[in-house]
């Protein structure tokens, strides 16, 4: 598709599976706060993203393609936090910051969601034209 509106929508839909594996695993946390031993995790993707987009940008092939292929190519990394846990059983939970996260996380998602649908609105409205 990125041949008919560039790479905006490919983008958009990668980060949203993204921003989708990171609420999973923060509602994962969530879930374990009462299980001793249990260790908290967290997804990363922006600095490989990133990454990979810069260096799309620098190859010899259409930049056009490239940032597309490196946008597919783009992986979420999961973490878990091993620092000690005040908690005598172990778990290392922080409810805090797993709401904050959460919440974080679900207005990233409506605010790329919203992004997604102006863009295909643009597309229907630019079509009608025609």
């Amino acid at each position: 598709m990125y041949e008919m509106y560039g790479n905006g929508l490919a983008l958009t839909e990668k980060v949203l599976d993204f921003l989708w594996q990171r609420q999973i695993v923060s509602l994962n946390n969530v879930a374990n706060v009462d299980t001793p031993g249990f260790k908290s995790q967290y997804i990363t993707f922006e600095e490989e993203l990133g990454k990979r987009i810069t260096e799309a940008n620098k190859g010899r092939r259409s930049a056009r393609q490239s940032v597309y292929d490196a946008i597919g190519a783009s992986q979420s990394w999961l973490n878990t936090t091993w620092d000690e846990s005040s908690r005598l059983d172990g778990n290392n939970v922080d409810m805090d910051q797993e709401q904050v996260e959460i919440v974080r996380s679900a207005y990233e998602y409506q605010y790329m969601l919203n992004s997604f649908n102006n863009d295909i609105n643009r597309l229907k409205s630019a079509a009608r034209n025609f």
